[in-house]
């Protein structure tokens, strides 16, 4: 009795005091000082701050990270946002996890030392020389080291791009797509691209090389060959160019030169690899119809190619920000005649718009408003056409709604137009009283 008296004393005191579980077995509590105060699990990697506290690196890299300059347990402001690896109580973590190897705990393995500013500027240095003397295998080497070391952890890759990265891999891919050998350079053109999107977002720097016509038409051939994971990378890039208002004309300007562009970019909406790059190619194409030059044979081909019935589709059953987007592209087809007659004539379009106002967001309700307010106000058939199609299936009722619950100015403008031109067919259908599918429903804004 007093030996197990003692026994449990002397545990806790050592920090390791034990519980029984349901079964009578004796569970291991992990010692205070060897938890994480974020995640109050066992730090693998603890690292201390300037405020003295030790914390698990991934935990607390994570609230950097999030834009936070104090300590989270004392809330003093950090001297220095760069974590301290605490090798003292990583040794005492690991002896600990051997002594209670027969509890199942794992020895946690010595983590690697992050890399630092001096080694990533020597790794650029060497880029550079081996792309201006076009060493393909030297270049592609280095490229392949960057990405290994971005993968080990956050801090090596917050480290390599604050350190120019960006800027680096843009101008050697711009170098390498410039060669006359292309051929030759695809596969370390395809290794600095899949470098490339995991430092973004690019400074203006970095845009500025990636944004020349030899770089794009990389861009384009990558997007337009068989391989998904170059394919899912070209069109992150492009997106990524499109986004900068700094960038995006000269970028748009080049796309709309490239005869295989558009069809590319379709192919990746019709035969989808991941959301992420539909949505990137939706955004694409969004700037490409808004920019005003080319944008009419830009929506032509588009037509052409089918746009309208595989929007439709996809905004069948969609996230919402793929529906926004897909709002977005139809909003501008429809500004072309053929564009409209084909969706005049397809039997989604009227159900699906209807559907939008006020089920997604206020962006969502405004196109869907715009594209209505297009088609109605082009209806040129005398037994009402969309216009009837649009009551039948409940536009009327929700229009009324969406003006009492409130939208932007010009939304609203367009709203009571639209009532009043199908306040001209109602006599034409029986409308039914959508109360039920309105009930619960809350302002979007």
């Amino acid at each position: 009795m007093i030996s197990s008296w003692r026994k449990r004393r002397a545990a806790k005191r050592a920090g390791k005091e034990q519980q029984r579980d349901e079964n009578g077995e004796m569970e291991l509590t992990i010692p205070r000082g060897f938890r994480c105060p974020i995640s109050l699990d066992l730090m693998n990697d603890p690292v201390m701050l300037s405020s003295g506290i030790t914390y698990d690196r991934e935990s607390i890299e994570k609230w950097i990270e999030a834009g936070n300059i104090t300590c989270p347990l004392t809330n003093q402001v950090l001297r220095s946002l760069e974590p301290i690896p605490n090798h003292v109580i990583r040794r005492k973590i690991q002896d600990w996890c051997v002594e209670n190897r027969s509890h199942g705990v794992e020895r946690i393995p010595t983590p690697r030392v992050p890399i630092s500013s001096v080694e990533v500027s020597g790794i650029l240095s060497k880029l550079d020389v081996a792309c201006k003397k076009q060493d393909v295998k030297g270049c592609r080497a280095l490229v392949t080291k960057l990405k290994s070391l971005a993968k080990e952890s956050q801090s090596n890759k917050r480290c390599i791009a604050t350190n120019g990265a960006g800027g680096a891999l843009s101008e050697a891919f711009a170098a390498f797509s410039a060669a006359a050998s292309f051929d030759e350079n695809v596969g370390v053109l395809e290794e600095i691209l899949s470098a490339l999107i995991t430092m973004f977002p690019l400074d203006g720097e970095a845009k500025n090389y990636l944004v020349s016509t030899p770089a794009i038409h990389c861009l384009i051939w990558f997007l337009s060959s068989g391989d998904l994971s170059r394919r899912r990378n070209a069109v992150l890039a492009l997106k990524e160019l499109v986004s900068s208002m700094e960038d995006q004309r000269k970028t748009l300007n080049i796309l709309s030169q490239i005869e295989s562009a558009i069809e590319a970019l379709f192919k990746l909406i019709k035969n989808p690899i991941c959301s992420t790059s539909t949505k990137a190619s939706l955004t694409i194409i969004y700037h490409m119809i808004a920019s005003s030059s080319n944008s009419s044979s830009t929506i032509q081909k588009l037509v052409n190619l089918g746009i309208i019935p595989l929007l439709l589709e996809t905004l069948v059953d969609t996230e919402r920000s793929t529906s926004e987007k897909a709002l977005g592209v139809l909003d501008g087809i429809v500004d072309n005649e053929q564009g409209r007659e084909i969706a005049y004539n397809n039997a989604l379009t009227m159900p699906v718009l209807v559907k939008k106002i006020l089920r997604i967001s206020n962006s969502a309700t405004e196109f869907s408003v715009s594209i209505l307010y297009k088609l109605c106000k082009n209806e040129q058939r005398e037994d009402g056409g969309v216009l009837v199609e649009a009551l039948q299936v409940g536009a009327f009722q929700k229009l009324l709604l969406l003006l009492q619950l409130g939208c932007v100015e010009k939304t609203k403008e367009r709203v009571s137009e639209l009532l009043k031109m199908l306040n001209l067919h109602r006599n034409k259908v029986d409308c039914v009283d959508p109360v039920d599918q309105f009930r619960g429903l809350k302002r979007p804004f």
